[in-house]
Formats: structure tokens, C-alpha cells, sequence
């Protein structure tokens, strides 16, 4: 393989050392043995130290890279870079491919143990300085952030930016669209009526000629347009909302004078739905809030509401929602309202999804929701009482089990008394010793293994008890129970053509 000799020179001055002198001295530093090698001369005549875009260094790193150069000789260790994190990236790069790094001034030689322990603190020096730097931005980051301070990204859809000075810093504001921000008050307005979900709004947004002017309107842009903050005219009701989720607030709560919108700065994979929030802080901005506090929040609690829902995958009309399957075609059952019965209440019945959207002739019968409730009721309480019976047995089991490991446990525990007695004794040889100390050990592994048994039998004689708990709670169950007990013991209710149940437990 081949030397590589680097020089690079700022400026043109009289007192600067020229890149031929340069080569000079590290042709200098060439081994007897190695002045019949190939040797490639590399120079950038007017580079600053401070930029690796120079085009002698980059073919240099090039034919490092390629595997062709087994050592690179400098003048002085600044002619490769005057930045610590840069210089030390570089003999990153050179140790990956092997290369040895001498500087003909510093008799600084990587080759050698003392330059390897050179360059090894001379990355201790660099990483310090990267986690400076990233400390020095994102305290920065923070300090500008909670002056209000624009710290750019896509401009919200409803304003553009205009020119603005917050404490002295040039900085940006959000200035409103007039058409844009109409659109903005429909999507709330709309979307805060009762019926109307996002998929609606968006059908909506598309009959009535509203479109984005890139990209296209989805429901998931809808839902964080919604949940965003900058529209809001923030007053004492979005100061509480924000504090009861435990959200940092920057500004003073006098600045909540339901006049302006308010920025939120934190995590970007911030889970909204958590109701933890101390990962995120708001600021209240310079422009001005175009949703009232009243309408910005109904909106918040349908959009959580809705997204509960879905994550859930519950039918809020029956607890058995989302685990009734036809048979036939293996589509989902869902519910739907039929007539009033002769007193008032309201009649249900389960439906094949697939007939609905005409893949599937469905179930020969009407399934009457209250019925299969019923069923599913009754199969669930046999299930606990057989899950008690079970458990019952193996509580009366599993306490001679106890017991007989708990005096086993007591065997181990005098003979290792009698074990510390003898090891007391100084009659006692060394190889005799030896042999103690091995059975010592044995008897301790097997006390602790046993101690182990003990505690895993009575883990299970309290999940028993849970069980049997939870078969109690059952008798009296709300919808919610009903329906967190049916999401835990049953994977799915098939229902035959004929009106056939088959139910397929968890456990």
C-alpha cells in the first residue's frame, strides 16, 4: 500500500510555512524501508483548518477509504483540522481502515503505543466537547423557546410569518391568512357538533371545496390541527387544562388574557392520549388566538374521547363489541338498533359487516343482542366457578407442598448451624476446611432454590384468590367490567349460519 503525505496552508504570508516546506519535513519522517513504497503527495494551498471540504483532503480520505494508503505524514497535527471533534472523527476513520497518523513536529506517531494513548485522550477531550456543545443548543434552544422566540418548522396552516423583535432578537410571528383561517373556525365549529366525526369533517372539507395547498386534508392532520394549541385564545381555562396535565407553563399566568395563542414545545413522539404531560411546556406567543377557549376544549375532549374509543376497539352499545364473529365470512359483528319495544326500551341486534358491505349473505336468524348477553353471561359465570372449584384444589394442594419444602428449609438451616460450628473449630485442617466451605455452598443454593418454590406457590395461590374475587365482582359487574372481563377470558364468538354459538376462551 501506498504513504500519503498532507499539506495545507491558509494563507498566502510571508512568515507561513509554504506546503512544498511542509512536504519537505514529512518526506523527512519516511523509514529507510519505506522509500521505495508509493508515495502520494496531497495539498490545499488557501483552506481554513476549520473546513473539510477541501479537495486534497477529501481524495486523501477517498483512497484511505478504499483501502489503498497505509499511513498519512502531516507537518504539524492542525494541518488536518483545527477543530478537536473533527481531528479526533478523522482518526476514527483512519483507525477503521488501519492507517497509521504521524505529525513530523509533535512526534506524534498512532503506530505507537504512546500516540495510540495520545489519541485516546485526545477523544476523551473531544466527546466533552460534543456534549458541550449539544448542552450550550439545548439550553439555548430552551431559553429562546421561553421568550416566545419563533424556533422555525412548517408554518400551521391558517397563518403565515411577518417580521417581528421579541427582547431584541429578530425574530418571526404568526400572522393570519383571512381565507385560511376561516377554514380553521369551520374545521372546530363543524367538528364540535355531536354526530360529527373526522371522517364526516373531512368529508365535509372535501363537498365544500376545501383543500389544502399541499398535501391533502386526512383525518389525522384534521385531529392534529384540533389538538393543536396555536390556535386557541388562551385564557384561565387553557392555563388549568394544561396545568391539571401536568404540563410545564413558561409564561405568567396574567399573559393568559384570552387574546393570544400559545406555542407547545416538547418530546416529538409525545404520546397525546397519556395524561402525563410534564414532557412538554407552553408558551404563550405574540400573535393572536382565532378559537375561543370554549369551543377549543369541547373539541379536546371529543377528540380523546374518540381516540379511547378506538383504541379500545369497544362498541359502546354492547360489552361484547369487537369479539363477535360471523362464522361465515369472519367479518366482525357489530351492533345495531332496531325498533322500541312495546315499553319503551330499545331492541338490538348483532350484524354481519360483511353483509353490510355485500361480501356476505350473513346469519339465517335475527341475534338479538340482550340474548347472546345473556348467554355469554351465564358461560362466563360457569367459567368462574369452575376456575374456583380448580383453585380450590389446588390451594388444599399446594399447602402440604408449603409445608414440606418450609421443613426442608429448616433441615438446611441446622445443618448449616452445625456447618458455622465446625468451621468455628480450630482443629479443624485446611483440605478438611475446604470441604466445608464447598458444603456450605450447596446447602445455601438449595435453601435459596427452595425459598424460590415457596414464594412461586404462593404467588399462584393469590392469583386463585384474585380469581375468585373477580367471580364475585362479576355478579354485580357495569358495563365497563362486564366488558374489561370479556376482553381478559374470551378471543373470540363465533356465530354460526343457524345461530350457533362457539365461544374461544383465552384461558
Amino acid at each position: 500500500m501506498a504513504i500519503a503525505l498532507y499539506a495545507r496552508k491558509s494563507v498566502e504570508r510571508e512568515n507561513s510555512i509554504s506546503c512544498e516546506t511542509q512536504l519537505a519535513y514529512c518526506r523527512a519522517m519516511l523509514k529507510p524501508d519505506e522509500h521505495g513504497e508509493t508515495i502520494y503527495e496531497f495539498v490545499d494551498n488557501g483552506f481554513s483548518g476549520g473546513n473539510l471540504e477541501r479537495e486534497g483532503f477529501r481524495e486523501m480520505m477517498s483512497l484511505v477509504e478504499r483501502g489503498g494508503i497505509s499511513k498519512v505524514i502531516v507537518y504539524r497535527l492542525d494541518r488536518i483540522s483545527r477543530s478537536l471533534v473533527d481531528f479526533v472523527s478523522i482518526m476514527e476513520r483512519f483507525k477503521k481502515y488501519n492507517v497509521a497518523f504521524i505529525s513530523s513536529q509533535e512526534s506524534f506517531d498512532t503506530s505507537t503505543s504512546y500516540g495510540e494513548m495520545i489519541t485516546k485522550l485526545l477523544m476523551v477531550f473531544a466527546e466533552f466537547e460534543r456534549q458541550s456543545i449539544i448542552e450550550r443548543v439545548t439550553h439555548a434552544y430552551q431559553a429562546r423557546s421561553d421568550q416566545g422566540i419563533f424556533m422555525g418548522g412548517r408554518r400551521p396552516y391558517g397563518f403565515t410569518f411577518g417580521e417581528t423583535v421579541i427582547h431584541g432578537v429578530k425574530t418571526k410571528k404568526f400572522l393570519p391568512l383571512a381565507d385560511e383561517i376561516s377554514h380553521v373556525r369551520y374545521i372546530f365549529e363543524r367538528y364540535a357538533v355531536p354526530n360529527v366525526t373526522l371522517r364526516r369533517l373531512l368529508e365535509d372539507l372535501l363537498q365544500n371545496g376545501i383543500l389544502l395547498t399541499e398535501g391533502k386534508w386526512s383525518t389525522a392532520k384534521l385531529s392534529a390541527m384540533i389538538r393543536n394549541p396555536i390556535y386557541v385564545r388562551a385564557d384561565n381555562a387553557i392555563y388549568e387544562y394544561f396545568r391539571r396535565k401536568g404540563t410545564k407553563i413558561v409564561s405568567d399566568i396574567y399573559e393568559f388574557d384570552g387574546t393570544r395563542g400559545i406555542q407547545l414545545y416538547g418530546k416529538t413522539k409525545h404520546d397525546s392520549a397519556s395524561e402525563d404531560w410534564s414532557d412538554m411546556k407552553i408558551v404563550v406567543m405574540s400573535h393572536e388566538g382565532v378559537i375561543d377557549s370554549e369551543l377549543w376544549l369541547s373539541c379536546q375532549k371529543k377528540v380523546a374521547k374518540n381516540k379511547k374509543i378506538n383504541n379500545s376497539m369497544s362498541n359502546t352499545t354492547s360489552w361484547l363489541g369487537g369479539r363477535i364473529v360471523c362464522q361465515k365470512c369472519g367479518r366482525t359483528m357489530t351492533v345495531t338498533k332496531g325498533g322500541k319495544r312495546a315499553d319503551g326500551s330499545q331492541t338490538r341486534y348483532f350484524s354481519c359487516t360483511g353483509k353490510q358491505n355485500r361480501i356476505c349473505e350473513g346469519i339465517g336468524i335475527t341475534l338479538y343482542a340482550d340474548s347472546l348477553e345473556d348467554m355469554i353471561y351465564t358461560l362466563i359465570s360457569e367459567k368462574f366457578r369452575s376456575m374456583k372449584t380448580c383453585s380450590g384444589k389446588a390451594e388444599s394442594e399446594n399447602t402440604g407442598k408449603i409445608n414440606a419444602l418450609k421443613n426442608k428449609k429448616i433441615e438446611i438451616e441446622d445443618s448449616q448451624n452445625k456447618l458455622v460450628e465446625l468451621m468455628m473449630s480450630s482443629a479443624i485442617e485446611t483440605d478438611m476446611m475446604k470441604l466445608l466451605n464447598e458444603r456450605a455452598k450447596a446447602l445455601a443454593e438449595e435453601k435459596r432454590r427452595i425459598t424460590e418454590q415457596i414464594a412461586f406457590i404462593a404467588n399462584t395461590e393469590r392469583d386463585a384468590q384474585n380469581t375468585i374475587d373477580l367471580s364475585e365482582e362479576w355478579k354485580t359487574a357495569d358495563y365497563e367490567k362486564k366488558k374489561s372481563v370479556v376482553q381478559l377470558l374470551i378471543d373470540k364468538i363465533y356465530i354460526a349460519e343457524d345461530g350457533a354459538v362457539e365461544v374461544v376462551w383465552n384461558i
